[in-house]
């Protein structure tokens, strides 16, 4: 199995994340609802982090404030033959637009406690409460 080192960010506002819907144009995990995921290049899970969110949601790192890095962990995805090696992050977002690019087709805010609703990627919901337990972050769980 391939190893790929990837982050996936979460921003909260008003107590609800954000989700995006994956579109056709990914090379995995299409239609699903992610956060916002991409490959960690030669730069910090931290560097990626915020460039992932601006290249996904037009989201400036003035906007953010870091909450919480989470502990790295694997996913072995067979499907894939990958292994994701997971690097979380939880922002603050204190913005009023997102602006989503061509790897979603769309995005919704939602409660925490409402993801199992959705078709997510593998182990998001895990991730995010990960993240937000013993935060006060408004966040209902």
């Amino acid at each position: 199995m391939k190893r790929k080192n990837i982050v996936t960010s979460f921003l909260f506002k008003d107590g609800k994340v954000l989700l995006l819907k994956r579109s056709d144009k990914v090379g995995s995990f299409r239609g699903k609802w992610a956060g916002i995921s991409g490959f960690i290049e030669d730069e910090s899970s931290l560097e990626a982090a915020l460039r992932e969110i601006k290249e996904e949601t037009d989201v400036d790192s003035k906007n953010l404030e870091l909450l919480k890095i989470g502990t790295p962990f694997d996913i072995e995805d067979k499907t894939n033959n990958t292994i994701w090696s997971i690097n979380p992050f939880l922002f603050l977002y204190n913005g009023t637009k997102i602006k989503i690019d061509w790897e979603h087709d769309t995005f919704t805010w939602v409660f925490p406690d409402e993801i199992d609703r959705y078709d997510t990627v593998t182990n998001l919901k895990e991730t995010l409460y990960s993240l937000i337990e013993d935060l006060d972050v408004g966040v209902s769980n």
